[in-house]
């Protein structure tokens, strides 16, 4: 069975991005992958920022990220690009850390302006990392996710068929031949 294991790199616990992240989640899960959310934000931050790869969340973390079969990487983009947050937990990950594995990028923003911060800041990294393919990303814009009642998400229609082509590209990248291959 496929696992998948999304960090959320927002440090806002009522963020959109999480939003998106479980949304992603609740769907692969419906279709038979075991998939989990990992907000980055619950990790002990001093482990985080004093890059403390012996702390038991922290190895815990990392853990999870090597045994997954795929990673999606959801994060606000913040001037202009992603969260320290999530960068301080990429740091703590070894070299080759995501080798193997297909990665889906997620953004979320308040402004066009910021749709390249995948491309240009999240994707060189991630790919120096070692993934063995980074899909095509998303970049949905704030006003385009809506928090429902019950905690989940709407999302605008046009928003919403960007996710699902991003979330088909990520699942047939896992299930592509190339991954029987490496795992």
């Amino acid at each position: 069975m496929t696992s998948v294991l999304a960090l959320s790199g927002s440090p806002s616990a009522n963020s959109r991005t999480g939003l998106v992240a479980a949304h992603l989640v609740r769907l692969l899960a419906d279709s038979g992958a075991t998939a989990r959310q990992l907000p980055i934000r619950e990790l002990p931050a001093a482990d985080l920022l004093g890059a403390r790869f012996d702390s038991p969340e922290i190895a815990a973390a990392t853990a999870e990220v090597a045994a997954a079969d795929g990673i999606i990487v959801a994060t606000p983009v913040y001037q202009a690009s992603y969260t320290g947050l999530l960068k301080a937990f990429l740091d703590l990950l070894p070299q080759g850390g995501l080798a193997g594995k297909a990665v889906l990028p997620v953004a979320t923003g308040g402004s066009l302006a910021h749709v390249l911060a995948i491309d240009y800041a999240l994707r060189p990294v991630l790919s120096a990392l070692g993934a063995r393919h980074v899909v095509a990303g998303c970049f949905l814009l704030d006003q385009d996710i809506l928090r429902t009642p019950d905690g989940g998400a709407e999302f605008e229609p046009a928003a919403e068929l960007r996710l699902l082509e991003a979330l088909g590209g990520f699942t047939q990248a896992l299930n592509s031949p190339a991954t029987a291959l490496v795992h």
